[in-house]
């Protein structure tokens, strides 16, 4: 058993010397040091692994440099697939709401400019969309939506963006849909007003505004206001105000499609913070609350600095429910510097304004360039920068020899005589029954450049005598009254606007009447006192075109506040004028033909000599006018009418009539 045992071990011997030399210390040694072995090693694989490293970043280098970016592919697991392009804005949608065509028009504009950006674009009838059901979408889409609308009577929207409003207006004030119901819709707005009416000027505009906003939609740039009071238009035309911002909304468009957002934050005192690195920091931009708190469009402004005023009170502290107080300090912060910077903007303005004001040169011409278009095409030719003269179709019919019109049946002009004209294409009403199919400027006082009552009068006459030369040689115009009608001996001053806003109206009347020509003025009962101020003319009109202040509003549209106190002081300022005074009735069926005893008491308020009664003219078709030929009352209920009335009022009797142009004469028996 000592045997297989020592067997097994090598023994040292006398005989067996190697076995003395084994004394194990070299394997002692690395083990002692084994720590320093393995370190080697790993600082050898380390060394291995970095220029490893180094080699593949050199080759992915010169890949870069010789493949061009937009053509470069990627090596997938071992398949090759096309870089995907993140895209930011996928179209743009334009909405419009518009009355005479205009927010039509200047969509279309739009959606040229955006197409030279190759984006898809669509343009919509908010009369044939459904909020309801698709507005929603938009949150989702990229698309960017551009709401063009047009302020109409009283501050209402348009009739084809009525239902769309009283939609949003609804939802925004719901708190079932919540104050994020839109959140992700990107949108801007271009409102379309006139300043003259004050107290609605672009009402829709901010309210369309406002409304998206508190749905939680995210502003891509401050809202648009044209002004088509050419006076105070910032750009001096609502054409010129909308090209304004067409051009920011394509250049933050630009922006938007590149994903770019404002260069800072605003969280860092020099304008130096780390929003201005943009690539793998960028976000989506539909992503409302990034953009709305951090990175808010260059163009972009929180609603409270552009809307607050007109959110009013009651707004304001519904939308303080839902911002977190830890959100109180930036957006404080956020709305002093935009205080700041509205109130240097205001200071700009004013100082502007007060220059303008300061200089009558720089007064604007009443005609803009779009107006004096519109005018043209009707036949109009313009004097200077505020009047102009057309031709009456009854001076053409008598150059025939036949009939005139109801002034040569009730007074005996010489309707081939008489020249058509006024010193002032604006007026104070937007009448329903306007058959200048409201292309004229509004107003209530003058502020525009003013031309010389002499160089109109003169123009005023070479135009006239200018189209009356077009009919020389005509068949059927005769020669003899050719002749004659190449003199002016007549003037009426009824061609469109308030004559009587010119302030040289009295030198104008003066040179008509001592060139011998008669001269026929027509007011709308709104500028008392300057009918008390007017020198004696031929015969003096106020057009009556409603006897209570409802029906009068409905129908005139008037812009001053005090209409009705302003219309009865003008019939008593008509009463106090010792010349011929006429009240001029136009009659609308179912507007304003049951108050007889309304008109009887007006009549005696301003005693005029005569009273003409006329059916409306039906003018064709116009979005600015709900008229048809139903409210065209027949001849004979012209003439029920004038019975009726003239049983009511003591002293006048029907005196003459005119059956042509659905008009009768009431004289007083004084004349």
């Amino acid at each position: 058993m000592l045997r297989g045992i020592s067997g097994s071990f090598p023994v040292s011997t006398p005989d067996n010397p190697s076995l003395d030399m084994w004394d194990f210390s070299s394997l002692i040694s690395l083990w002692i040091n084994r720590f320093y072995i393995y370190l080697g090693f790993a600082f050898g694989f380390s060394l291995w692994i970095c220029f490893q490293i180094v080699i593949r970043k050199q080759n992915k280098n010169s890949q870069e440099k010789t493949v061009p970016k937009a053509s470069r592919d990627l090596m997938t697991n071992g398949y090759i697939s096309l870089q995907k392009k993140e895209v930011f804005v996928s179209g743009v949608k334009i909405f419009y709401g518009s009355q005479t065509g205009t927010a039509k028009g200047f969509a279309t504009v739009l959606a040229k400019a955006v197409s030279s950006l190759d984006l898809p674009v669509a343009v919509i009838n908010l009369k044939e969309y459904d909020p309801d059901d698709h507005l929603v979408e938009e949150v989702t889409s990229k698309n960017v939506c551009a709401f063009l609308v047009a302020t109409y009577t009283d501050g209402r929207p348009t009739e084809s963006a009525e239902w769309f409003c009283r939609w949003l207006e609804d939802a925004a004030n719901d708190f079932r849909f919540g104050k994020t119901y839109l959140k992700g819709v990107r949108y801007a707005v271009f409102g379309l007003g006139n300043s003259a009416y004050v107290s609605h000027f672009n009402k829709v505009g901010k309210n369309v505004d406002k409304w998206l906003w508190m749905l939680g939609a995210h502003r891509v740039m401050s809202r648009g206001e044209g002004d088509c009071d050419v006076v105070k238009s910032k750009h001096g035309s609502i054409e010129a105000d909308f090209t304004a911002w067409k051009a920011r909304f394509i250049s933050r468009l630009q922006a938007l499609c590149k994903g770019e957002r404002k260069p800072c934050g605003g969280n860092c005192k020099k304008g130096k913070c780390e929003s201005n690195q943009r690539g793998s920091e960028a976000v989506e931009p539909g992503s409302h609350a990034q953009e709305g708190s951090h990175q808010r469009g260059a163009e972009e402004e929180p609603f409270g600095s552009t809307s607050e005023e007109e959110s009013g009170t009651e707004d304001h502290q519904s939308l303080k429910s839902v911002i977190d107080v830890e959100d109180l300090g930036k957006i404080m912060d956020r709305m002093k510097k935009e205080k700041r910077e509205k109130e240097r903007q205001e200071g700009e303005t004013s100082l502007i304004r007060s220059a303008v004001k300061n200089e009558a040169s720089e007064r604007r011409a009443m005609i803009t360039p779009a107006l004096r278009e519109a005018l043209t095409k009707q036949g109009y030719q313009l004097i200077g920068s505020h009047s102009g003269v057309k031709l009456c179709r009854w001076t053409k019919s008598m150059l025939r020899g036949r009939g005139g019109c109801y002034k040569h049946t009730f007074y005996g002009i010489e309707s081939h005589r008489c020249m058509e004209t006024t010193p002032s294409l604006a007026c104070a009403n937007k009448c329903v029954f306007c058959w200048r199919h409201h292309t004229n400027p509004v107003g209530t006082e003058w502020r525009w450049k003013m031309d010389q009552a002499e160089m109109i009068l003169k123009e005023a006459i070479e135009n006239h005598q200018n189209m009356m030369k077009q009919f020389r040689g005509v068949p059927g115009v005769r020669e003899e009254r050719f002749e004659e009608g190449m003199t002016v001996k007549h003037c009426a001053l009824s061609l469109v606007g308030e004559p009587i806003m010119y302030p040289e109206i009295n030198r104008f009347l003066k040179l008509l009447h001592e060139c011998k020509i008669s001269s026929f003025l027509v007011t709308n009962a709104q500028f008392p006192a300057e009918i008390r101020n007017l020198k004696p003319v031929t015969q003096l009109y106020v057009s009556v075109d409603a006897s209570t202040k409802e029906s009068l509003k409905k129908i005139d549209r008037p812009l001053f506040k005090d209409f009705w106190q302003r219309f009865l002081d003008s019939l008593k300022a008509l009463a106090a004028k010792q010349q011929r005074t006429v009240y001029r009735l136009t009659l609308v069926k179912a507007w304003n033909v049951d108050e007889l005893q309304a008109y009887a008491r007006l009549v005696s308020l301003g005693n005029p000599d005569f009273i003409e009664v006329k059916g409306v003219t039906y003018c064709g078709e116009s979005s600015a006018s709900s008229l048809t030929m139903a409210n065209v009352p027949w001849h004979e209920e012209v003439v029920r009418f004038v019975c009726e009335l003239v049983n009511l009022i003591a002293d006048y009797e029907i005196a003459c009539e005119h059956e042509h142009s659905n008009c009768l004469l009431i004289a007083h028996k004084k004349t």
